[in-house]
């Protein structure tokens, strides 16, 4: 499949043999961030690129900056798997997958380059205006996969992206002692907080029972917008938090 890249910032194109139509002829409104999780960017493209492994992203960013272009945007790439944002059940065929170059929780998640977030940011504001793709729908796998996957990770620079535009995010609250939600407890207080988050985009029940789901999506609400604890525990940090990211969003003028 050869193609002509979508973005004036891409460096190279390596077609992909992984891909498909997007369902529904659906038009992507989202950007999910990935991390490789592999021990070179070699690897990742070769895994990202092979018939068979059938995996692969529209985009991979290498540590040097350098773009590389896999699937075109129109088509659906294979990057989020089993995942689910507000309404949207098939996150592949409504999203584009950038996958950035990092060797993940697995090879220690080393940091991000400067020079890889910046071109990061290039890609993305690129096709946010290209695709009119609001900031919040901007998102980590693990935001999509909560339970299932954790990158880009809790050392991802979001607030970086956010201070140029690409994402919604928050200053966190400060970490202090005081009264905490964690699985076993029931509730009006963890009804409200499950109903939040599923306002907020997240895949989780409003039933009031504080359950391992509801961990896993705290822990991933935490990996991208309280980084300094991720333990899944509902504390007034990270209560006080997701508040002000709902009213952020709001401010914002965001859609879901």
């Amino acid at each position: 499949m050869k193609f002509i890249p979508d973005s004036s910032v891409v460096s190279d194109v390596i077609p992909s043999a992984n891909y498909g139509d997007r369902r529904g002829e659906r038009a992507p409104d989202m950007i999910v961030l990935h991390y490789t999780g592999m021990s070179d960017a070699e690897v990742a493209i070769r895994r990202l690129t092979n018939a068979g492994t059938e995996v692969s992203a529209h985009y991979i960013v290498r540590e040097d900056g350098r773009i590389i272009q896999c699937v075109p945007e129109s088509l659906r790439a294979w990057h989020a798997g089993a995942a689910t944002w507000g309404a949207d059940t098939d996150v592949n065929s409504c999203s584009i997958g950038i996958e950035i170059v990092n060797g993940g929780h697995d090879y220690g998640l080393p940091p991000y380059p400067l020079r890889q977030i910046a071109a990061v940011i290039a890609l993305c504001k690129g096709i946010m205006i290209r695709r009119n793709i609001v900031r919040e729908r901007v998102l980590g796998h693990s935001d999509v996969a909560p339970g299932r996957k954790q990158d880009p990770g809790e050392k991802f620079p979001w607030q970086l992206l956010a201070d140029s535009g690409v994402g919604l995010y928050v200053l966190p609250a400060k970490i202090v002692p005081g009264p905490t939600l964690q699985i076993g407890e029931t509730g009006a207080d963890v009804l409200a907080l499950q109903e939040a988050l599923a306002g907020y985009g997240y895949s989780v029940t409003a039933s009031g029972q504080y359950d391992s789901t509801t961990r896993d999506v705290v822990a991933a609400f935490q990996r991208h917008f309280r980084p300094a604890r991720v333990d899944g525990i509902a504390d007034p940090s990270t209560l006080t938090t997701l508040r002000d990211l709902l009213r952020a969003r709001g401010a914002n003028g965001a859609r879901t």
